[in-house]
Parts: structure tokens; C-alpha cells; sequence
């Protein structure tokens, strides 16, 4: 009978395996949650690190241990092995096992939520080999896909394949686990749960000594706890800010310094954010937050950080597709007739503050590359709105052929203005403008209340007539107009018209504000072809005026390179001009890590062969797109520190004999604030480039345990940095401070195989952790930097995933600028260099 007993219950295998009076796991008895679809993934750091996807399913947990995580990349299959069922307690465990114990190690709750069968399957599926199911979870969602594979003979364990299937959640490569590090459940990092080794979350900071001695059992991946970073909830909401304005232009501007994004056809939406307080402002600064409540809702469950995000807000018409005139209708009907046939939806495009940081003056790229981190887990109807760079006609040509409105083209490093600048740019399909309502032609048909509308615009201080528009009204439109424009009868024509144009209209007093679309204006200045598109409830009359194309900007930064023909590069033969062309080829990849930080120049006047030097003060010799940011210095004194802003910065200092540029760890707005930290691993003369990438991804490893996300960047010298993009708001102190610690437990860690002391005699046969960059006024060589070196390498980020494969420290070079620009704009690199997170508390 005992046997048999056994045999019935689903857990007899979880509880022989665990002894609870060691374990603080949870026994349990088969039994279902309230739903009834529960998942949860934990992240177990045993002997090897995985995670475990469990799914309820008749009262218990079904579970696989997935090995490096799930990917949200359908090109990625990921082991998937079946292991014992577990309680439904389980589901909210979280702590560390002991050592010795089944499953010794730390274990996270790392996603939890809903999952269900597709339509037409069920959990029963799992019995015949294969589960295809949604999953609905804080991190994990959409479609995803579980296959058993043949046993192979003498094999016991039951081996599954876990992807994920293409749809509107897939992403490139390892985002989740790369970008996810703290639990769902306590919003602790592995190494806060680690450290809590008596259940009394939260702890109390551990002093240095505690953080060296827990950062020795790093190499067994225990890491030092960490305190995460938390958002103040009571962060005041950024106020309006007046909206920069793009100019009208007959044609794309061409050239790699540009990028370029579909015009939407909506409503221009400022939208203040701080956790679940959103505000949303016309470009006028309206306060129209009560007309768009579903997606106020929407943009609050996100939980973001204080925040104003520039964007659209369109409605979709019945194929799908933006349409101001459905938005319109939208609108009238209100909120709280809204239907699920209402499909609202706000696409960023722009960020002008971050957790109090003004980001106007930072490059348009660096703001786009700052909102897609943002924004990464956003999910309709919240969208990051797409671009493209260097190839705006065929975006232009697609989005005619798509029957859309046009594009928008941005000079990428260009600072946010608040006004109508030629660094913003639209090139429209079909020419569309906005106009006064002046009066009301009168119908002679029965039931319609008027035949057309009469339409102007101001000039200078006069309203001037600009013709009649008769078409595009539905019948709906028609009386709503109507009645709006019977409360605006005037007896005096507001503008100045002929007799014949005057015959049989009422006149209005000017208010209404209407967009038209036309084919063209007359040789008298009257619209062509015209079709009322809707009313513009976000824009005052008065400040209705011709939209004029103006001449499309040029691309190039217009720097003129002398002795281009001069070689620069002796070993290799590439020249003065040819370094010129890179550094303006990838200027716009550059200057989102470039831009507005407090640089030093290694310029070789003669060739990198001759007499090289770092410059760090400016000499005011180098011209105007070259800026200077006075700097204490440790004497007291003060002196001026050159930085760049832009394209043409760059260039000026390549035609004064620079090849390398190196940046602070912090930007101009406040020297003070360092934003990103550096570990360069400097590998001594007998280690080959293996022992590198290996020095790295432990870093990358030790670093995700408490909580910080990191990037990999080949230096073109010879090691590889590790980059840890921060908040500011910490000192250069605490900055410096937790570098040392870090490298210092490390190489306590590991003292055979590192060293966080510049002494050469110590570091023979180790890799140095080169915390040394991350102290006030030390440099660190920027992205796609190119180096005084043979064969003109330069510095290149790549993902974690692309290190394995790499040979050396310069995989390119100044001739590989297009691969370049093609390798920034891949999913691999998507997001490289930004995360939101702080120091954090050890």
C-alpha cells in the first residue's frame, strides 16, 4: 500500500529529495492556486547557474530547468530538462538553500504570472512531447513553445527544447537575463539574497570588510549583497516644455548624420511621468490627461522613473492604419465610451528628462538611445517609435506607397530646441496644413448644412482668405460642425475677400482651427484640390500660419580637411583624409558616448609613428564646434576642459592632428556626477586573449549578482573593457571607492588570477583590473575611437554574446566604418551602453 501511495502522489519525489529540517524550502501538498494558471520562473544559482520555468498544471508545479535562461529570440533553443514537480508553496520561495542540500545555492523569483494553452491544445499536450502555450508574466509573454527530444540510449534524464516564437514580444539574443536582475517578488538583487542569511529582508548595509569577505565567494557565484536601486514614488512630475517643431522641406535630406522616423498622423502629446502619476500636455501646453484615460492608465502601470516623453497619440482606422479623422471621432465619443474598437496608442520618440536630468542638450541619437532603454519593456499601446539612419528616401518612398502622412528627419546630433528649427525637418507625401475656419458657404441641398467651409491663414498681422474647402465631411462631421459654428456667426467678414467669393456665406469669428489636405495652393494663393481632414482642438488660431518648404539642409558637417593625402598610419597607409571620413561616418554612432564629456585628444600632428600627445585643456585654436567646461582643479584653480557636441567638434579636432579621443565618467551638465564606470582588464604579456574574454565575462557575472547591468567593448588596444552605464547622483568618492572594492575582492577572490594593484612585479601572469579610470579626471577611451596603433583599430562595443567568438582586441578598423554602422543599428548592440540603475549601497 505504501508503494502505492507513493506512486499516487506527484510530490513523492520533491519531498524524498529535501530534508525540511534543513532546507528552508516548503513542503507541500498537491493543490491548485485560485486562477488555476499559475507560473513563476526562478533563478537558481546552484552548482551551475540556470533557470527553473514551473507551470501549474493539475495542483502542482510542473517544472524544466532551463539552461542560460530564456531567450526571447526565436532563433535561440534552449535545453529545457525535466525535473520533479514542486508545490504550489513554491511558487513564492525565495532564499538560499545550504550548501551540501538538494539544490544548494540561492534561489530568486525571478518573472511570475498567467500561461494558458493556445487556442486548440491543451495541457495534456505535455504527455505527447510538445506544449505550445502564452505566458503572460512581468518579463516573459507571448508565444512560446516546449519540444521533447528522443531519448538517447542509456539517457535518463528527459530532455526538452524551450523557444520562443515570433510575435510582437520577440527580441535579439539574451535581453531578458542580460537586462533582468532583481525579483519580481522583494526587488532584491541574488547577491541582497545571498547576503540575508537569517530571513530579515531588508538588511542593514554591510560594512567593507563584509563586502570583501562575500566578494571572495564570488568564483562560487555568492555574491556580496547589494541594495537595488528603488524609484522614489513621491518624485515631482517634470513640468511642460514647449515642443521643438520640425520644418517643412521639398525633399530627405541625405548623409548618415541624419536619422529618420514615419510622421505620424495624431495628436503631438508631451506626457510627464513619475510611477503611477501621468500627465499629458497638447504641443500648447493643455492639459488633456481626462481625454486619454486608457492610456494614461496604460503608461502608469509601466512604473517609470520621473520622466517627460515627447510622442504622438493616434487612433487606427478600420485596415489599421494611424488616421487622424478615426482619433477625431475618438475624442468625441470620449474615454468612457471608449470601445475595444478605440485603439489608442502613444509612440515615443523623444525624451527630454530623466530622474531630473535634463536631457535638451544632449544629442537627438543619445536622447533616442536613452528612451529605447526607457522603454524596453514597453507593450502596446505604448510603442517606441522606430528610425532609420542614412536611408530616409526609401522610409519616405514606403511610407507614400503605405498612403502615409510623410517623414520626420532629425540631425542626430543636434540638441533638443524648443521652437521650429532645421535640425527637425518633415518632407511630406501630400501637403497637408492647418486653417482658420472664416465662414460657411450655404447649401442649396436639402439636409446638408453647408456646402463648404472658407479657409485662412495669418500673415504677419493680417488673416488672409486662402480659399474654400467642400469635401471630406462625413454626415456626422457635418452637423457637429455646425453646431459649433453657429455659436461663432459674425455679420463682418473677417477677411478680405471678393464679391463673388463673398455671395452666399455666413461669416464666422475666427476660432475654429481646421487641418486640410490639398494638392497644391493656386497661382492666387487659394488651397487645390482641398478635403477636410478634422478640427485642431491642440493648436489656437492665432498661431495658424503657411507652412513653406524650405531648402533641405545639407548633411555633411562642412569641415574642411586639409593634407588629406598626408598618411597617418604608416604600417598600414591609411591617410589623414581617410581617418576624416570615418570619424564623420560614424559621428552619429559616436556621439551618443561622446558628446558633452570632458575629453582628452591623443593628437598625432605628424602620423602616429611621430611625436603623439594627450590634450586635455583647449587652446581655443581649434574652432567653433570645439568647447571648453571650466574644471576645478586640485590646487584650486580652475582651468578650461575641451569637450564636443556634435559631428563638426569631432572633425575640427581630427584636422588639428587627432586620432584618439578619450571622455571623463561624466558629462558637462555636472562634472561632479560621474554616469559610467570602467573596469579595463589589462592582461600581463604571457595571457593569451582567452583569458581576457574569460576575465570579463566573470566580471559581467560578479557584476549582474549585485544588480548592475554591463556592457563588453573591445578597446583596440589590448583588453577589453567592461562598461557599467549609472544614474548619476553619487559622488566621484563613492564612485572611486566601490571601484577599488570591487577589483580589490576580485583579486581576493582570485589572487592567481588577478590583481587590482598597477605594480608591474605583481602582476606577472594576471590580468590587472584597471579600476583606475574611475576617478575624477582619469579618461577612458570612447566608443569607435580610433587608436595610434598599427593598422588604425578602433574601439568597438559588441555584445556579450559576440565575445566567444572573437580572435583579438581589433576586429576593426577605420575601414570598416559601414560595418560599423550596420553592427549599431543589430539587435545585438540594441540598448548597448544605457541601463537605469544606481550605485548601488555596499
Amino acid at each position: 500500500m505504501a508503494s502505492k501511495r507513493k506512486a499516487d502522489d506527484p510530490l513523492a519525489t520533491y519531498n524524498a529529495k529535501r530534508d525540511f529540517k534543513k532546507t528552508p524550502e516548503p513542503s507541500g501538498k498537491a493543490q491548485s492556486s485560485k486562477s488555476g494558471d499559475l507560473f513563476i520562473v526562478q533563478k537558481h544559482d546552484a552548482t551551475r547557474l540556470h533557470w527553473d520555468l514551473r507551470l501549474e498544471i493539475d495542483g502542482v508545479l510542473k517544472s524544466w530547468t532551463v539552461t542560460k535562461g530564456p531567450s526571447p529570440d526565436p532563433d535561440i533553443k534552449r535545453l529545457a530538462v525535466r525535473t520533479e514537480d514542486h508545490p504550489m508553496s513554491y511558487a513564492e520561495f525565495e532564499g538560499t538553500i545550504p550548501k551540501g542540500e538538494y539544490g544548494g545555492g540561492t534561489i530568486m523569483l525571478w518573472d511570475r504570472g498567467r500561461w494558458a494553452p493556445i487556442k486548440g491544445k491543451s495541457a495534456s499536450d505535455i504527455d505527447k512531447g510538445h506544449l505550445h502555450f502564452i505566458l503572460e508574466g512581468e518579463r516573459m509573454k507571448g508565444e512560446w513553445l516546449l519540444i521533447r527530444l528522443k531519448k538517447k540510449p542509456g539517457e535518463k534524464r528527459e530532455n526538452w527544447l524551450l523557444r520562443k516564437l515570433q510575435d510582437e514580444h520577440a527580441e535579439g539574443g539574451d535581453a531578458l537575463v542580460e537586462r533582468e536582475l532583481t525579483s519580481v517578488l522583494t526587488g532584491r538583487s541574488m547577491a541582497e539574497i545571498a547576503a540575508d542569511k537569517d530571513g530579515e529582508y531588508p538588511l542593514a548595509g554591510k560594512k567593507d570588510d563584509a563586502f570583501l569577505a562575500q566578494m571572495e565567494k564570488a568564483s562560487a557565484r555568492n555574491a556580496t549583497k547589494a541594495k537595488p536601486a528603488r524609484r522614489s514614488k513621491s518624485a515631482a512630475l517634470p513640468k511642460f516644455r514647449k515642443p521643438q517643431l520640425a520644418t517643412l522641406v521639398d525633399d530627405v535630406p541625405t548623409g548618415n548624420g541624419w536619422m529618420h522616423e514615419i510622421k505620424f498622423d495624431g495628436y503631438r502629446a508631451m506626457i510627464a511621468v513619475s510611477g503611477d502619476k501621468v500627465r499629458v500636455y497638447t504641443r500648447s501646453g493643455k492639459d488633456w490627461t481626462e481625454k486619454f484615460a486608457p492610456l494614461v492608465d496604460a503608461i502608469a502601470a509601466m512604473d517609470l522613473p520621473a520622466c517627460l516623453i515627447d510622442g504622438e497619440i493616434i487612433a487606427y482606422d478600420a485596415k489599421g492604419n494611424p488616421d487622424f479623422s478615426t482619433l477625431q471621432q475618438v475624442l468625441k465619443r470620449g474615454h468612457g465610451s471608449q470601445s475595444k474598437s478605440d485603439k489608442l496608442a502613444f509612440h515615443a520618440f523623444d525624451l527630454l528628462e530623466l530622474a531630473r536630468d535634463d536631457l535638451a542638450k544632449v544629442t537627438n541619437i543619445e536622447r533616442k538611445e536613452r528612451l529605447e532603454a526607457l522603454l524596453a519593456n514597453a507593450e502596446p499601446p505604448v510603442h517606441l517609435a522606430d528610425h532609420v539612419i542614412g536611408a530616409g528616401e526609401k522610409l519616405f518612398d514606403a511610407m507614400c506607397s503605405a498612403g502615409q502622412e510623410g517623414i520626420i528627419s532629425k540631425k542626430m546630433d543636434a540638441p533638443y530646441r524648443h521652437s521650429r528649427s532645421k535640425s527637425w525637418v518633415k518632407v511630406k507625401c501630400t501637403r497637408r496644413q492647418e486653417f482658420v475656419i472664416v465662414g460657411l458657404k450655404d447649401s442649396s441641398a436639402k439636409g446638408r448644412p453647408f456646402a463648404s467651409l472658407l479657409m485662412a491663414q495669418h500673415e504677419g498681422d493680417e488673416l488672409v482668405y486662402k480659399g474654400r474647402v467642400g469635401t471630406g465631411f462625413t454626415e456626422e462631421e457635418m452637423d457637429s460642425l455646425a453646431a459649433k459654428m453657429r455659436r461663432l456667426e459674425r455679420k463682418t467678414a473677417p477677411v478680405e475677400v471678393t464679391k463673388a467669393d463673398a455671395r452666399g456665406v455666413t461669416w464666422l469669428t475666427p476660432k475654429l482651427v481646421a487641418e486640410v489636405g490639398f494638392a497644391e495652393f493656386t497661382a492666387d494663393g487659394n488651397i487645390r484640390h482641398g478635403s477636410y481632414l478634422g478640427l485642431r482642438a491642440d493648436k489656437p488660431a492665432s498661431a495658424v500660419k503657411p507652412e513653406k518648404p524650405s531648402s533641405t539642409p545639407k548633411a555633411e558637417a562642412e569641415v574642411k580637411i586639409s593634407s588629406r593625402d598626408r598618411v597617418v598610419f604608416p604600417d598600414s597607409g591609411q591617410t589623414k583624409g581617410q581617418l576624416a571620413d570615418y570619424y564623420e561616418a560614424v559621428a552619429p554612432i559616436m556621439l551618443p558616448f561622446a558628446a558633452r564629456r570632458p575629453a582628452s585628444l591623443v593628437r598625432c600632428p605628424q602620423g602616429r609613428a611621430k611625436k603623439c600627445f594627450f590634450q586635455k585643456h583647449d587652446s581655443g585654436a581649434f574652432g567653433d564646434g570645439v568647447h571648453s567646461v571650466p574644471i576645478k582643479e586640485k590646487d584650486g584653480g580652475t582651468e578650461d576642459y575641451l569637450y564636443i557636441e556634435d559631428a563638426r567638434g569631432i572633425l575640427q579636432c581630427v584636422q588639428m592632428g587627432t586620432i584618439e579621443f578619450h571622455g571623463w565618467g561624466s558629462r558637462t551638465d555636472d562634472v561632479e556626477l560621474p554616469d559610467r564606470m570602467v573596469f579595463d582588464l589589462d592582461p600581463d604579456e604571457g595571457l593569451d586573449f582567452d583569458d581576457v574574454k574569460s576575465a570579463a565575462r566573470d566580471i559581467r557575472a560578479r557584476l549582474s549578482d549585485i544588480g548592475l547591468v554591463s556592457f563588453a567593448m573591445l578597446s583596440g588596444g589590448k583588453g577589453v573593457h567592461v562598461v557599467v552605464p549609472l544614474v548619476p547622483g553619487h559622488s566621484w568618492e563613492a564612485h572611486k571607492d566601490f571601484s577599488r572594492r570591487f577589483a580589490e575582492a576580485m583579486s581576493l577572490a582570485e589572487p592567481d588570477r588577478f590583481t587590482a594593484t598597477m605594480s608591474k612585479a605583481k602582476r606577472k601572469g594576471k590580468i590587472f583590473i584597471d579600476w583606475l579610470r574611475n576617478q575624477r579626471g582619469s579618461t577612458a577611451v570612447l566608443p569607435y575611437s580610433a587608436r595610434a596603433r598599427s593598422g588604425a583599430p578602433v574601439a568597438v562595443p559588441i555584445g556579450w554574446n559576440e565575445l566567444k567568438k572573437m580572435d583579438n582586441t581589433q576586429p576593426f578598423s577605420i575601414d570598416d566604418a559601414k560595418r560599423l554602422q550596420d553592427r549599431a543599428s543589430s539587435k545585438t548592440l540594441s540598448g548597448w551602453g544605457f541601463a537605469e540603475q544606481s550605485l548601488p549601497d555596499i
